[in-house]
């Protein structure tokens, strides 16, 4: 072990300690007055204790570890040193003869005053490099309360401790009554999370810090619900995820924001079976610029396939994609394509070139008012034609798997990119229905259907974040709208779930959970930024063209069926008429441009459940 000048330090401490340990158990064993004969014996056997002392201690490992980091193992070591050192006194001092008397009481409360400073200036050493007092060494540091007494909370304690980043912790709450009253870290837990206004009240707190990484989202909602209301700060340490990819470290507190609370819990994915989907294969992905898209991209590239071919329409979200893929999955080939998914030609010879094993399919207009009117016709020739093309030459090509991305708008449809998404679905079916499961080889076709994800590209959550920064109003359609939402993560992990249980003509149906209302969560956003609907109000603004107050995931004579996923079902729609398909591609396939009004007609005609302009 090299001997630096702290070591050096540490170890005359230790000595002096155990000098004045010998002589205080003297003076505490004579009531603070030693007879003169015993005070010469204190200091001759001195002479033998305190280097026996030292050797034990160095002996020991005592100077080893960084007192700033004193924990209990340092503890322990300096039990047992001291304790074999006691063992060793009386023993020395009978084997060398030595005639002084010791007392016995000497021999015992030696050790305890040892066990006491030596211990004792460790701990008080590692408080004091910790700013145990930040309040009084840092009066600018910010009060906190802490929600959450686990294990999350203690790290974070002792992150804080180290490093203050300007707060400090006054107090922790939680729901279990065996903490309440006790210490963490010094720190007491006041009472439940419930009453997390009343303490910030009483302690003069405005900021609130979740310590509840693990939790299931509704705690978390609930709690910054209340606090929200109460006129607190919410802030949060990182999810779990990244605390465990040591991305981040559990200091690092941040605003909470939407995601916190409208995720759900962790998905549970078949990690082998879906290996056995996509590592070494070639997997295609069109779309994959798109919010889906390029998650599904990201999610895929985990399982390092052979080759992952990026097919998309707009040139900027390609590039961007091309530039970030390489950084996370340096060792996972990309191929980036440009395309038009209604182009046969252009789609066959990619697939031609590429052979994919598997393709998702999330290339799609999905803008409800966008396609509601005057952009009809090219919504239902994406959606549906591109759709065909691409199903189509999947299968000419050989692809194992061919998973297309629908909507809940597909079911009870009131708009146009409903009745194409449905129309989609349709289409994979009756290619599944083209192709005898007996036939070795064939391609097998599934759609997956879910709601809203949170941050999509045209979705309500970026559009209120933009209102509430320009000060609002914040524009709801209706007081009573609500729609169901999930993360882009989990809605990508389903895809990949469903696609690898699909066996040929599904419609699998996420588990989106419980709808929210989008007022609510226009207030929930308005509170998130700091405001109140005092300075930012909202407006309502009237339902859309072809906009429902309501989504649902399952038409009226549809019913579902369990899988071995929890979070995923499979719809069994109603039986299509059986001469639509090839009516439909010829209609689509015509070089006319239908109007708004012929679009609506003949969608209704083939999907007997879209009812135009009903809201």
């Amino acid at each position: 072990m090299n001997i630096n000048p702290r070591t050096v330090a540490i170890i005359l401490h230790d000595i002096l300690v155990a000098t004045f340990s010998w002589l205080g158990a003297y003076w505490l064993r004579f009531n603070l007055e030693i007879p003169p004969e015993f005070e010469t014996a204190a200091l001759s056997t001195m002479l033998w204790v305190v280097p026996l002392q030292a050797v034990v201690f160095w002996h020991f490992g005592l100077y080893r570890g960084i007192w700033r980091f004193a924990s209990l193992p340092d503890l322990k070591r300096i039990v047992m040193a001291v304790g074999v050192a006691a063992l060793l006194i009386p023993v020395v001092l009978i084997l060398f003869r030595v005639s002084d008397v010791v007392p016995r009481s000497v021999l015992i409360l030696d050790p305890l005053l040892l066990l006491i400073v030596m211990g004792g200036s460790r701990l008080a050493y590692r408080a004091w490099k910790e700013h145990r007092l930040t309040s009084v060494l840092h009066p600018g540091s910010k009060p906190v309360l802490v929600v959450g007494a686990g294990s999350a909370a203690d790290f974070l304690l002792r992150e804080l401790a180290r490093n203050p980043a300007g707060f400090h912790v006054l107090g922790l709450l939680d729901d279990s009554r065996d903490k309440q009253g006790r210490l963490v870290q010094g720190v007491p837990v006041f009472g439940p999370l419930d009453e997390v206004a009343m303490w910030a009240a009483k302690m003069e707190v405005a900021d609130i810090v979740l310590a509840l990484p693990s939790a299931a989202h509704e705690v978390r909602k609930r709690v910054t619900q209340m606090c929200t209301e109460a006129g607190l700060n919410v802030l949060t340490i990182p999810s779990l995820e990244d605390l465990v990819a040591g991305r981040v470290s559990v200091s690092s507190l941040r605003r909470i924001e939407l995601d916190d609370l409208l995720g759900r819990d962790p998905v549970m994915l078949d990690d082998s079976g879906l290996h056995q989907f996509l590592t070494g294969q070639v997997v295609m992905v069109t779309g994959a610029g798109g919010s889906i898209g390029s998650e599904l991209c990201r999610q895929i590239a985990r399982f390092a396939p052979a080759k992952l071919v990026l097919f998309e329409q707009s040139e900027l979200a390609l590039y961007a994609m091309e530039q970030e893929l390489p950084q996370h999955f340096p060792r996972v080939p990309i191929s980036p394509v440009i395309g038009d998914v209604k182009n046969a030609i252009w789609v066959n010879q990619v697939m031609a070139e590429h052979r994919p094993s598997v393709v998702f399919h999330a290339a799609a207009y999905k803008h409800v008012p966008l396609m509601e009117n005057g952009n009809a016709w090219e919504a239902v020739r994406n959606n549906v034609l591109g759709t065909q093309i691409v199903a189509a030459a999947a299968q000419a090509n050989g692809v194992g798997k061919f998973v297309m991305i629908s909507t809940d708008k597909a079911v009870n449809p009131t708009n146009v990119m409903g009745a194409t998404k449905r129309l989609a679905e349709m289409t994979c079916q009756a290619m599944q229905q083209h192709q005898p499961d007996q036939q070795p080889g064939g391609t097998r076709f599934v759609s997956v259907r879910f709601g809203n994800v949170l941050g999509s590209s045209g979705s309500v959550i970026p559009k209120f974040q933009k209102q509430i920064e320009a000060g609002g109003p914040v524009t709801v359609t209706h007081p009573d709208i609500t729609r169901f939402f999930m993360s882009i993560p989990e809605a990508a992990q389903l895809v990949l779930q469903a696609g690898l249980m699909g066996e040929g003509g599904e419609i699998f149906v996420l588990d989106m959970g419980e709808p929210v209302k989008i007022a609510e969560l226009a207030k929930l956003m308005i509170r998130l930024s700091g405001a109140d609907e005092e300075r930012i109000r909202i407006e309502y603004t009237g339902l859309r063209p072809g906009e429902k107050l309501y989504e649902e995931l399952l038409a009226d004579d549809e019913s579902t069926l369990p899988t071995p996923h929890p979070k995923l079902r499979v719809a069994k729609a109603r039986p299509a008429r059986p001469d639509w398909h090839m009516e439909c591609l010829n209609w689509l396939g015509s070089p006319e441009i239908c109007d708004e009004a012929t679009v609506k007609h003949r969608l209704k005609t083939w999907v007997s459940e879209y009812q135009p302009g009903s809201a």
